[in-house]
């Protein structure tokens, strides 16, 4: 525990009772500088075991302020614990090397519409998710988050490995803003009957079981597009780390 005298940030002994905080203590204020700060703050130290739950949570359909409740961390800890992890992550999403991939789905997710209702910050807010699916082993190559137009579309092709641009056959809905996006040759455009595309449409789904940002009636909304995206690439990556698990069994 840490006893205070004076005031953290600029030293003076000049301060006054300002209200209580949520846990009950009292709370201050400095007159000279206007912060605000406890007498006697607890210094708590998250320990390792504690980490590594908040990490296995992050991956379940479970709000912020849950986790802080289940863990017993504070919000200000967590969010600045989940940004750091989300930086961290890699741009190759744990994909594990191929040397001639034959075929790969994309999809599309509207992530406020039926197949992924979600938003950001407000739901007139409506990103999108594009979503790459290798066919044989499952991964996700790729993804993009953005607007529903051929400049989105673009940008999940130049997102995808190059070994996947040159060799791989993509499938895709009928959807026009791919026509141009991909080369026509490596490009098929088919119907839901061909089921060309229900494996990636399986992993849609259970995306938005266990992403709480992505499902349509929900109080754990992303309130900025970067967390947004953040979550979105920590659960891929350890999709793909899970799925690498299983292809070397």
């Amino acid at each position: 525990m840490i006893v205070r005298e004076a005031c953290p940030a600029c030293g003076s002994k000049r301060f006054k009772r300002n209200g209580h905080l949520h846990t009950g203590q009292q709370n201050h204020q400095c007159k000279a500088c206007g912060r605000q700060f406890v007498l006697q703050a607890d210094n708590r130290v998250i320990g390792e075991e504690q980490r590594t739950l908040v990490e296995r949570v992050l991956r379940e359909k479970i709000s912020l302020h849950g986790i802080c409740r289940a863990v017993g961390v504070s919000i200000r800890w967590l969010m600045g614990y989940m940004v750091a992890r989300f930086a961290a992550l890699p741009d190759h999403l744990h994909v594990l090397p191929v040397t001639a991939p034959q075929e790969v789905i994309i999809g599309r997710l509207e992530v406020e519409a039926d197949e992924m209702g979600s938003f950001v910050a407000k739901k007139a807010n409506k990103p999108w998710v594009w979503i790459a699916m290798d066919r044989q082993t499952r991964q996700i190559i790729a993804f993009h988050v953005g607007d529903r137009s051929h400049e989105s579309a673009t940008q999940l092709w130049a997102n995808l490995p190059a070994v996947y641009r040159e060799q791989a056959t993509f499938y895709t809905d009928q959807y026009a803003v791919y026509t141009g996006g991909i080369p026509a040759a490596q490009h098929q455009a088919i119907t839901k009957h061909a089921r060309k595309t229900n494996p990636i449409e399986r992993f849609n789904n259970t995306m938005r079981q266990r992403v709480s940002r992505l499902v349509r009636d929900t109080l754990a909304f992303s309130k900025k597009l970067a967390n947004h995206i953040g979550a979105i690439k920590y659960f891929i990556c350890h999709y793909n780390l899970t799925r690498a698990a299983a292809l070397l069994v």
